[in-house]
């Protein structure tokens, strides 16, 4: 096809809805550019992509990385590079006041609407205490089509070197989460009172393993350190929880027994859905 009688064929069939002709054919706004948010890594979380119908809205669901974190740094982007530094920064805001709780218990929740007008309206809400703050944005101010296209050129290029950067962040990531919980959990009196002989040199060897990868550039290294240290500490970890089920319903009714259950099931799923987040 020639690109000249593509844009030719458009402007006409442009020119004859104005005219209030071709009722057959319709003409949707689209985003030309992807809209996320930069997270834990550098790494984007694309919330609207590319091509996305206009007016168009969207949501993902956020936690915190670290124990007594009492705000979210909110950072959003536009573009198709996987990391925020790439991409066209749009905004930075921060929601604060939130209770110190353990790392992984604040849930937030951001949603990104974009309006007929084309403007973002991104909303924050910390979901165990209602805490909120909303911005909002052009995303197209300031932004021509050479941009765009450019943006997208770029996108292509460093396509296979820039999701190669993506998996080491993120495996990265994972791995400063699982040394700081298992440190966390060695240094607990209570936790350590229930390691078995030889499980603490075993854990120990571990973590070791996977700091080592942590020097290199190797995703799949420090992958398999993960496995490796989850593997060590799994039986350890599934007496702590048994500990812990049996603390938590320890002189309780029926009916405290169920809401134990029913928030241990919670956990259980937020587990399996970081894990299934981790495989995607």
């Amino acid at each position: 096809i020639d690109p000249d009688e593509v844009v030719a064929l458009g402007a006409a069939q442009q020119a004859a809805i104005l005219a209030g002709e071709g009722d057959d054919v319709l003409l949707l706004d689209v985003l030309p550019l992807s809209l996320g948010l930069e997270t834990m890594g550098g790494v984007v979380d694309k919330i609207l992509p590319r091509n996305t119908t206009i007016p168009a809205a969207a949501r993902s669901t956020f936690t915190t990385y670290a124990d007594n974190q009492t705000g979210f740094d909110l950072h959003v982007v536009q573009g198709e590079r996987e990391f925020a530094a790439d991409n066209r920064s749009l905004a930075r805001f921060t929601l604060k006041g939130i209770p110190p709780m353990p790392a992984g218990m604040a849930r937030l929740e951001v949603a990104f609407e974009v309006d007929q007008d084309g403007l973002l309206h991104v909303d924050a809400r910390e979901l165990t205490t209602g805490l909120a703050q909303r911005v909002e944005v052009k995303p197209s101010y300031g932004l021509t089509d050479e941009q765009v296209e450019d943006m997208l050129i770029g996108a292509l290029d460093h396509g296979e070197s820039d999701l190669e950067a993506r998996r080491l962040a993120e495996e990265k990531v994972e791995a400063e989460r699982v040394l700081l919980a298992s440190d966390k959990a060695l240094d607990d009196a209570a936790a350590a009172a229930l390691l078995e002989a030889g499980e603490r040199e075993a854990i120990v060897a571990a973590a070791a393993g996977l700091r080592q990868a942590l020097g290199g550039k190797s995703a799949a290294r420090i992958h398999g350190a993960i496995e490796a240290l989850d593997e060590a500490t799994k039986p350890w970890a599934g007496r702590r929880m048994d500990a812990a089920i049996a603390r938590a319903i320890g002189g309780k009714g029926v009916g405290d027994i169920e809401a134990s259950v029913a928030r241990a099931q919670g956990v259980e799923a937020h587990l399996q859905q970081h894990e299934e987040q981790r495989g995607r």
